[in-house]
């Protein structure tokens, strides 16, 4: 399987190679500040002692706090949780926010666990961390697999701990805990202000056909957005199946569908494929919303998309991005397509401390200067370098 770090510092030689930087510059830039590695003992529901792995990396904060998700997940591992702090570190400056880059994670399959488990977990989490994070040091946020709750848990935990009662600590909180309005829809809101921004200079038509990989948070609000919006999503996939319907898929009813069976397979009107294959329909735009590496050197020649726009971080390996290129296939590349995420988590953190709370459609008109902008000056970056979107955002 492909290294993330590894795919993420090749990202980094791709991009430095067209214009020169210092030596030692890149040097540094390929470390991490720091890594931090904790045992999180948790006493399941059943009685038994549990001890799982967590992790925080802290890539880059010349910026800022470093800012960054923390998800729950079987396959997290240190070299993936470094990857996601290096390119949260490079999101931050492609959207101007004045935060650095961090990451952090569990090894461990949440889903049979009871809400009480979860929370042990999410506290035992901040127990082990509470040193190393802080409003004005490192602010976490949720990632795959963890919620606003969590976010909730976490911030009281660090209270109680620090005597520090901003909740500034963290962001992704629910609303009445100090969130921010716009949160939850942040990424895919996002992603989607910068596709209708750069759709005529990616030569896409006005209404197209998407596929969407990955139907959780971010892939459920994509597909409600570019539905809302006019086009037509004809295939979606989560981790158990993929459905397709050249016709268009009834985005409301596919929500009600998974939200009581657990997957999209089997949802009436449509065909089920195997989960892997939404990434080879035939369409105008391909959205990987899942999970790193699905898109590499052995399946790239499959893809049939006119665009790929990547609200899922790292979903497409060095190699599959040079195959792209030469194609003719423009990546609008995950460190500008979902940045909306920590850009209205920034807001959130900057509501905390200013004790202020702004309405969605605020947060929201913020949120599309900034995409806009970002989006059209790593267009023309691109246009003058000569090169592909990944390597003039970076």
């Amino acid at each position: 399987m492909n290294n993330p770090f590894e795919n993420a510092l090749a990202q980094l030689e791709r991009a430095t190679s067209l214009v020169s930087f210092h030596p030692d510059f890149l040097r540094v830039i390929r470390h991490p500040n720091r890594q931090v590695r904790i045992s999180i003992p948790v006493k399941m529901d059943d009685g038994r002692l549990e001890v799982f792995e967590g992790y925080r990396v802290q890539f880059n904060n010349a910026r800022g706090p470093y800012k960054g998700g923390i998800r729950f997940h079987q396959d997290t591992d240190i070299e993936e949780v470094k990857a996601l702090a290096f390119w949260m570190a490079l999101k931050c400056a492609v959207v101007n926010i004045p935060m650095g880059g961090g990451k952090g994670g569990v090894t461990v399959d949440p889903k049979p666990f009871t809400d009480g488990e979860k929370e042990r977990l999410a506290r035992g989490w901040m127990r082990g961390m509470a040193d190393v994070v802080g409003p004005q040091k490192d602010v976490p946020a949720p990632d795959v697999n963890t919620t606003p709750q969590i976010m909730e848990w976490m911030a009281d935990e660090y209270g109680k701990i620090t005597g520090d009662i901003s909740g500034a600590v963290i962001t992704g909180k629910p609303v009445e805990s100090g969130g921010s309005q716009g949160r939850g829809t942040a990424t895919a809101q996002g992603g989607f202000y910068v596709f209708e921004t750069l759709r005529e200079k990616l030569g896409l038509p006005e209404k197209c056909t998407v596929a969407i990989q990955g139907f959780g948070n971010a892939g459920q609000v994509a597909a409600q957005l570019w539905s809302e919006a006019g086009h037509k999503v004809i295939a979606v996939s989560d981790s158990r199946a993929a459905i397709v319907n050249s016709e268009g898929l009834d985005i409301e009813a596919l929500v009600a569908h998974k939200a009581s069976t657990r997957s999209v397979g089997g949802f009436e009107g449509a065909q089920t494929i195997e989960s892997i294959d939404v990434l080879y329909q035939a369409c105008d735009l391909l959205i990987p919303a899942a999970l790193e590496n699905q898109i590499h050197e052995e399946n790239v020649e499959r893809i049939q998309a006119k665009v790929l726009l990547e609200l899922a971080n790292g979903p497409t390996t060095p190699k599959a991005d040079d195959n792209l290129f030469a194609r003719g296939i423009p990546v609008v590349p995950d460190i500008l397509a979902n940045a909306g995420g920590v850009t209205v988590s920034t807001f959130e953190w900057e509501q905390n401390l200013k004790k202020e709370n702004w309405s969605e459609q605020e947060v929201f008109d913020k949120l599309k200067i900034i995409m806009d902008r970002e989006a059209l000056a790593i267009a023309d970056k691109a246009t003058q370098l000569n090169t592909d979107l990944r390597r003039a955002a970076f």
